[in-house]
């Protein structure tokens, strides 16, 4: 194949940008008019991904970093959200725009992500193809990849996807350039970007590492390793202001437990007899809709990810890849298969949970698109054989699944195995008319000039339509579009509740997950996944769930007071209107019944009586919501402590407690309460005149970074009630102050300024020492940031104003692959695909004199 002059390859990376902005646009912007001006899917996208931008924004904007009083009973607020979104710039993209305008950047924000993930994508492929068309093409594989386009579900998932590619340029600059500084930045920022999504790359990227130090063009040393192994800690230090209070943040956290690691069988079989061939299908077919899998339903793990589709192509080049080559990239891709197949190996990615997830995917289907590309561009892969056999699997399971039959309860049978016939019937049209599609256009174009441009106008008209079917089945499953618009955002300017300065909690009974954070009140009804470790203990003792959202059911009334609850709101239309004693209607507003709980506890109140943790586990599930009602719930340390201000309850008074004994509770628990509670940024205020000496307490969850004063004077805060806080305050007017402070923040800010301050000696000592005779040369720095300009650098093997190789070898000889591509000589014969010993190669491919009418770098 002849090669490309560095005008013609000027620009690749802005071009795959653009296509994947124009594409993305098509498929998003039809749904941006049909909602309104908004982007609605269904499903966490709708009720936490739009809510949780919009609070985050607010607090941003109004300096409430600290502690955040709207998500659940309150939290950590840069531990709960740096793992959705304020590690990523494309929320502080949204800062300029007010807080009404974010929910309408939603689908923008998509778009531009789209546009990113291609760029990123075909920064790191155009280092091993001589055409850069071809690095296109697999960019914009990478960005509207089934796994991305799946994850549209999960928004702050494309950010991993975006960044994760720049972890590969920075290395490969690294070792085969030693180029310093880009690897630590790319560590840098994938980790201060998502702290999890980061785990599951420091995995693969050390598969990575492995994998390509065997091969020869590397031509790894343990100089070398040391420092990958040096710019690996850098940047992970420099990533410290906001890595280490997140990571902080849930450690305790029960989901991250031991009690949830993998053991026994389940690290060497996967415990539901669909899911191996769904993971295997997950490579051929268009994704099936989170929540609502279809092509195989009972393979559980319903927000897994699971999906490693490559619109158009499936696995053509993949497989032709792996048939004919013997190299790096074909090894790392059939480790990822193996590990993808055992569930011990597939959980390394999520720190061995036993929680099936998929969602590192990406991270191969990159590779992925690197081995397509290269199998496109190498007239020595047998496209051919790839074809065939990726046709001859999409087939054979279409006519399983779509032929099967299966008798029914009735006595009837039931012709397939999908859960939704129809949308099997589109998703395998998809892949199957991709696959004809492809077939025709290698046949007729393939030896032509015009041949990846059609190839490329081919996938972006694939993925068009793959992705708007998608969406489009998606929202058959959302809330009404009106209502997410009219109630659930308008509602917060139209909502009119009483201000008497009173802090009060809502419950909403029967409501839209997330509603009360859309309406920006403290709500008792949340769903989101990282809030206090102290309310994922509180719950679970009290008979409630809590996993990813805390949702208190009824049963539990007397969980209300105790939480300073005093609205209600329930659905006019909801034929339960008095699911729980004591509350009074008020109002109607918003197409809901507001209530009022007639014994409402104001924040900061008292016991006469405490028990131990231990005498209450104890008393049935059930029945522990009363009793915390009746006394004071401390552990047997606190209990010593306070014994001389509270007298200790036998046994026999906080058994079987009726609702007699709930409203005598609430109303002498109001009758201690204080008289101020105001909160802040920083924490709360609480103003209580109390009559003796006594401990107060508060209903906000217990956690490190809480300090206390009484008075100015520092005070010691307890534990109490499973997962909440008491401080000790004298008889008489007491002024009771709460600071948050973020843990790990302030150590983390400055672990980062100091890995800055390092980074740049290091760089300067390296520009002024580190070079030695045997490093290998670098291209022009141009190289990593002309593509913003508009130029472009020439590919990995190709030295500016060179010649290639004879036979379009790679530096170094050895491996036909990625660097070495396997190409035909010059006389027909195909290159050897075994490694090789590395030749060295010769001085005109680094020349770096530049192109006549270019300027010198």
């Amino acid at each position: 194949m002849p090669l490309t002059s560095q005008t013609q390859n000027k620009g690749s990376c802005r071009r795959a940008f653009l296509i994947a902005l124009v594409t993305a646009a098509v498929i998003f912007l039809p749904f941006i008019i049909w909602d309104k001006g908004y982007f609605f899917f269904y499903g966490d996208f709708n009720v936490q991904q739009i809510p949780f931008y919009k609070l985050a924004h607010e607090a941003v904007r109004s300096g409430d970093l600290f502690w955040n009083w709207y998500t659940d009973l309150g939290a950590n607020f840069i531990g709960s959200y740096s793992f959705y979104l304020l590690g990523s710039p494309f929320f502080w993209l949204t800062l300029p725009f007010p807080t009404s305008f974010v929910p309408h950047l939603m689908g923008p924000l998509l778009i531009l992500k789209h546009a990113c993930a291609a760029f990123t994508g075909t920064l790191y492929l155009k280092r091993f193809v001589k055409d850069r068309d071809y690095a296109v093409f697999g960019g914009l594989l990478y960005a509207f990849s089934g796994f991305a386009v799946y994850n549209v579900f999960f928004n702050h998932f494309h950010e991993a996807i975006v960044f994760f590619p720049l972890l590969l340029v920075g290395l490969e600059e690294l070792i085969v350039h030693n180029r310093r500084g880009v690897f630590a930045l790319a560590v840098a920022i994938n980790a201060f970007v998502n702290y999890w999504f980061f785990i599951g790359e420091v995995v693969f990227v050390v598969l990575y590492f492995i994998v390509r130090a065997l091969s020869p063009d590397w031509r790894m040393n343990l100089r070398r390793f040391f420092w990958t192994a040096f710019e690996s800690v850098l940047g992970l230090l420099l990533s410290m202001a906001l890595f280490l209070p997140a990571v902080l943040a849930i450690m305790g956290n029960p989901r991250t437990g031991a009690d949830e690691l993998l053991s026994g069988w389940n690290l060497w079989l996967y415990w539901h007899q669909q899911l191996y061939p769904a993971i295997v299908s997950s490579a051929f077919f268009p994704p099936d809709l989170p929540s609502r899998p279809n092509l195989f339903p009972d393979r559980g793990a319903k927000w897994a990810s699971l999906s490693a589709w490559l619109p158009f192509v499936s696995m053509t080049g993949v497989i032709a890849y792996v048939r004919s080559k013997r190299d790096w990239l074909r090894r790392i891709l059939l480790v990822c298969a193996v590990v993808a197949l055992v569930p011990g190996l597939n959980s390394i990615f999520i720190l061995f949970n036993n929680s099936y997830y998929a969602r590192w995917y990406y991270m191969p289907i990159l590779l992925m698109a690197l081995a397509t590309v290269l199998a496109l561009e190498n007239r020595s892969v047998d496209l051919d054989k790839g074809f065939r056999w990726t046709l001859l699997f999409t087939a054979v399971v279409t006519a399983i699944l779509g032929l099967t039959p299966t008798l029914q309860s009735d006595g009837g049978v039931k012709i397939g195995l999908a859960k939704y016939p129809e949308r099997f019937a589109a998703t395998a049209g998809i892949a199957m008319l991709g696959l004809l599609a492809l077939w025709l256009i290698i046949r007729r174009w393939r030896n032509t000039r015009g041949f990846m441009r059609i190839m490329t106008a081919a996938l972006c008209f694939v993925c068009a339509c793959y992705s708007i079917t998608f969406i489009a089945t998606g929202k058959t499953h959302s809330d009404k579009p009106d209502f997410l618009r009219d109630t659930a955002l308008a509602g917060r300017y139209e909502l009119e509740l009483p201000d008497d300065g009173t802090f009060a909690r809502t419950d909403i009974y029967h409501g839209m997950d997330n509603l009360g954070m859309f309406w920006h009140l403290p709500n008792i009804q949340t769903f989101h996944s990282i809030v206090p470790v102290s309310i994922m203990e509180f719950y679970p003792k009290v008979g409630v769930k809590r996993d990813v959202s805390s949702k208190p059911e009824t049963e539990y009334y007397q969980l209300r007071p105790l939480l300073s609850v005093r609205w209600l709101f329930i659905k006019t239309d909801d034929p339960e209107q008095e699911p729980m004693p004591g509350w009074e209607p008020r109002s109607v507003q918003l197409g809901y019944n507001l209530y009022e709980n007639e014994y409402f506890i104001p924040m900061g109140f008292t016991y006469d009586y405490y028990i131990t943790v231990r005498d209450l586990e104890e008393v049935p599930e059930e029945d522990r919501a009363a009793v915390l009602l009746h006394a004071l719930v401390l552990k047997d340390e606190a209990a010593a402590r306070h014994g001389d201000i509270l007298e200790y309850m036998p046994k026999e008074y906080y058994g079987g407690l009726d609702e007699e004994d709930y409203y005598a509770d609430c109303l002498a628990r109001r009758e201690t309460a204080g008289y101020e509670f105001t909160t802040d940024n920083r924490g709360f205020t609480s103003r209580i005149d109390l009559p003796r000496e006594n401990l107060v307490f508060y209903s906000v969850p217990y956690d490190s970074g809480w300090s206390a004063t009484v008075n100015g004077q520092p005070a010691q805060i307890e534990k109490a009630a499973l997962g909440f806080m008491a401080v000790r305050a004298p008889a008489g007017d007491n002024v009771i102050r709460f600071t948050y402070t973020t843990p790990g923040l302030y150590a983390g800010v400055l672990l980062t300024l100091g890995a800055a301050l390092l980074l740049v000696i290091y760089l300067l000592l390296w520009k002024r020492y580190g070079r030695t005779p045997d490093d290998p040369p670098r291209p022009p720095l141009r190289e990593m940031t002309d593509e913003l300009a508009g130029g472009e650098p020439a590919a990995e093997w190709k030295g500016a104003g060179a010649e290639p190789p004879e036979g379009g070898g790679a530096p170094g000889g050895g491996e036909a692959g990625p660097g070495a591509s396997g190409i035909d000589d010059a006389d027909g014969t195909r290159e050897e695909d075994a490694d090789g010993p590395p030749e060295p190669p010769p001085a005109s491919w680094f020349d770096e004199t530049p192109d006549s009418g270019e300027e010198t770098q």
